[in-house]
């Protein structure tokens, strides 16, 4: 054993160890969509007198914090999002009415002397529920006309104490004097004195006139105006400091009230551009669902590169069971919070994890089958060859995915960014478990001597299947190219086609809405539901069915009372309706994530042809990117056609299937890179012929995997997971193709037009300039 294996063993067998410490001792920090609850992003706005900044918005989220910790919301996360926003995750919150209403609240908190009352004022036999009237302006004195807490008008002057003078705020109940609940406040020591000279000035008048009573004004609406006691004195006030709020409260409003008050007043007003809410059932059957879709699909996978790679592929199944524990672990201790995306992320990376070993292997197999009988080891020469070929390859094609999680956690929302995240970690991870475990097992077991014999144990002696078929065929490969270009041109036309006459189905993450999923307890119609929505005022939501009780409801209207209306109707038509899922999208969010999916996309092209440029030529980088623009109009062509929803999600897939298409054409141009570079001046054409040749095997393999996990993720993942499998089903087959059919012409293409290019088998080779006496210079680089 050398010593970089003994190196590599060692550093293997701590990081499993480190691991599997972690995983026994750590629990993972679950999202909401996966333990149940609420997510809220409010949006702050500017105030005449505050503007929404960083600053502003900080201290927004400290007074919210405050005012969740009294909620008794257990592990609440609040957070500022970018300069004007505020996140907050509010777990096992299923209800989100009242939170929300009391978290968006201002709270700005007055006390005022009554100075009379207006001279037509008549108490109101009905007051207007309207929980914030509008103040009337009597003169240059800030005085006030607001009606009292039985619709009376009162006439309010200037206030001099406000909520930010409360020390405490706290509801009683008065059970012994049948007084009911009230609200005691503790007031400041300034704030005391005011209150002892706003008390005393109103003492000075006699008992029952309207000038003895104090108003407590709460966002412009009289909630108490209390007569001061006769027994207090004019000009002693009330000494204590000590007041308390009475009226006709409940308990909980007595509780909202003192809650609002002891957390003070907003610095700006903000407003809700964003609500989910799942119920705690959903996340549990997902994670159901997923633990098995990735149990069935890492075991058909492990058990396939067992059966191509025999003993070989079995300890690569062994590290990829290695890679499952190292990724979980990372997960853990960084504290990602996994979501419903990041889960399916980290299931589907156990199938692209595979992806390093095939590469490796693949090229030890054409390494051990040029070295045999030249030399007395050529199972161990040509492992440590395999991997060092396969070096580049790897690296190359992963960067390419780590830029597309880059951009998911830049630019996506929510969940989408937890995908983003798990994917990156998957793909670092993936790289060791390949370089490092994978390669630490297979030598050791290429140190004995039974597996070095006896090729068909270790499965690198075996030429394999498809790679014994293609050579005994030998396919004389783009021999007419532009028939394929053709071809190509054809699929995405229909793709274009299918998203101008069909349009697309978007999110109401890209248009602002309302989508709210229930179960009822009885069957109910796709056609009955439409109607009893119709018949309370929803005419325009949208139904859909997933199953006989299980419905659909996307609306435009996100007006508070909206989901409480359309449970309502449904109830009345299928027995109790339970809500499993609620998405609330401002339409001004909707306008944004919209222009930040444009701009993911539009930033991934660029990065992977700036990345390929560097690391390739240019024709191999236009080719590869090329081929990438063609796989994603092809998919979001098939989701128009289908009529499934373009959302977040699909975002995250799309962007995956932007990396594995890259990833496929880096591999074989990888590869055409080095056949083209032995043979300086020759056509291209032969070089990317053997190229596909070499890889497809390897291509063939490394599909097999991920469709292993995604056909499991489709079949057994459930409704919310079931378009992302599919998505990405799509995506890596069409990519598959193109990587061969698409990349491959379109370099042969640009080579041919190219002024000093080398024939390509489909064109002539242009003559040598004057005065050169060397072959055209075909470009290649190593």
């Amino acid at each position: 054993m050398t010593r970089a294996t003994t190196v590599r063993a060692v550093l293997a067998a701590v990081v499993l160890l480190v691991s599997l410490f972690v995983t026994l001792t750590m629990s993972p920090r679950l999202g909401l969509d996966l333990q149940g609850g609420t997510r809220l992003v409010l949006q702050a706005k500017d105030s005449p007198t505050a503007k929404a900044d960083r600053e502003s918005t900080d201290r927004t989220v400290e007074v919210l914090r405050q005012r969740i910790d009294a909620l008794g919301v257990a592990e609440p996360t609040v957070t500022r999002s970018g300069e004007d926003r505020v996140l907050i995750e509010l777990p096992d919150v299923t209800d989100p009415r009242e939170a929300a209403e009391v978290l968006g609240r201002t709270a700005q908190l007055t006390f005022h002397p009554v100075i009379g009352v207006p001279d037509d004022a008549a108490p109101d036999p009905k007051p207007e529920p309207d929980p914030k009237p509008k103040p009337e302006s009597e003169s240059e004195s800030e005085e006030l006309v607001l009606p009292d807490e039985s619709g009376g008008r009162l006439r309010l002057g200037a206030s001099d104490l406000s909520g930010a003078g409360v020390k405490d705020a706290r509801a009683e109940f008065d059970g012994q004097r049948g007084a009911g609940w009230s609200v005691s406040l503790d007031f400041r020591d300034d704030a005391s004195r005011d209150w002892t000279r706003l008390t005393g000035e109103a003492a000075c008048h006699p008992p029952q006139d309207e000038r003895r009573r104090v108003a407590i004004v709460l966002d412009e609406k009289v909630i108490s105006s209390p007569q001061v006691s006769p027994s207090v004195t004019c000009g002693a006030g009330l000494p204590s400091g000590t007041t308390q709020i009475t009226g006709s409260f409940s308990a909980d409003e007595a509780k909202n009230l003192a809650l609002l008050i002891k957390g003070g007043a907003l610095p700006v007003p903000v407003e809700v551009v964003e609500q989910r809410t799942v119920g705690p059932t959903l996340g549990a059957e997902a994670i159901s669902a997923s633990a098995r879709a990735a149990v069935i699909g890492a075991g058909l996978t492990a058990l396939f590169i067992t059966f191509v790679y025999r003993l070989f592929g079995g300890l690569a199944a062994l590290a990829l069971a290695g890679y499952t524990l190292i990724s979980y672990a990372a997960l853990v201790a960084l504290g990602v919070t996994l979501t419903l995306p990041g889960l399916a992320g980290f299931v589907l990376a156990i199938g692209m994890a595979v992806d390093a070993n095939v590469l490796a292997f693949e090229r030890a197999r054409e390494e051990y089958a040029s070295r045999s009988g030249r030399t007395s080891r050529p199972l161990r020469s040509a492992l440590a060859a395999g991997f060092r070929n396969a070096r580049t390859a790897v690296v190359d094609s992963n960067v390419t995915t780590l830029l597309a999680a880059g951009l998911l956690f830049g630019l996506g929302s929510g969940p989408v960014k937890g995908f983003g995240v798990t994917l990156a970690i998957g793909v670092l991870v993936s790289m060791f478990s390949a370089l490092v475990i994978a390669r630490a097992l297979t030598e050791l077991a290429a140190g004995s001597r039974f597996v070095t014999d006896f090729p068909g144990v270790n499965g690198i002696g075996l030429r394999g299947r498809v790679r014994t078929y293609l050579t005994r065929r030998a396919p004389q490969l783009f021999r007419r190219y532009r028939r394929w270009l053709g071809v190509s041109t054809v699929v995405v036309a229909l793709a274009v086609l299918g998203v101008t006459l069909r349009g697309l189905n978007l999110g109401v993450e890209f248009t602002g809405g309302r989508l709210m999923e229930y179960t009822t307890s009885r069957p109910v119609g796709i056609d009955t539901a439409r109607t009893a929505l119709a018949d309370a005022g929803f005419a325009d939501a949208e139904v859909t069915t997933a199953g006989e009780r299980e419905l659909s409801v996307r609306t435009g209207d996100t007006g508070d009372r909206t989901e409480a209306a359309i449970r309502d109707a449904l109830s009345a038509e299928g027995g109790a309706a339970t809500k499993v899922r609620d998405d609330l999208i401002g339409p001004s969010l909707g306008d944004e994530l919209r222009r930040h999916a444009l701009i993911a996309l539009g930033i991934a092209v660029g990065a992977q042809l700036l990345y390929l440029a560097v690391r390739f030529r240019w024709s191999f980088a236009v080719a590869s990117v090329t081929a990438m623009v063609h796989d994603v109009v092809i998919l979001v062509g098939v989701f128009a056609w289908l009529g499934r929803p373009v959302d977040g999600i699909f975002l995250a897939a799309l962007l995956t299937v932007i990396g594995y298409s890259v990833n496929d054409s880096v591999v074989v141009f990888d590869r055409v890179r080095e056949l083209w570079a032995r043979r300086p001046g020759s056509p291209l054409l032969p070089a990317a012929r053997a190229a596909v040749l070499q890889t497809v095997p390897r291509t063939v393999n490394t599909g097999m995997g991920a469709l292993f996990i995604l056909t499991a993720l489709a079949v057994l993942g459930g409704d919310s997971l079931r378009d992302f499998a599919l998505a990405l089903l799509i995506g890596i087959c069409v990519g598959t193709y193109s990587s061969v059919f698409t990349a491959v012409p379109v370099a042969l293409e640009m080579e041919s037009r190219r002024k000093d290019g080398g024939r390509t088998g489909q064109g002539q080779r242009q003559r040598p300039k004057a005065g050169r006496g060397r072959p055209a210079d075909n470009g290649a680089r190593v």
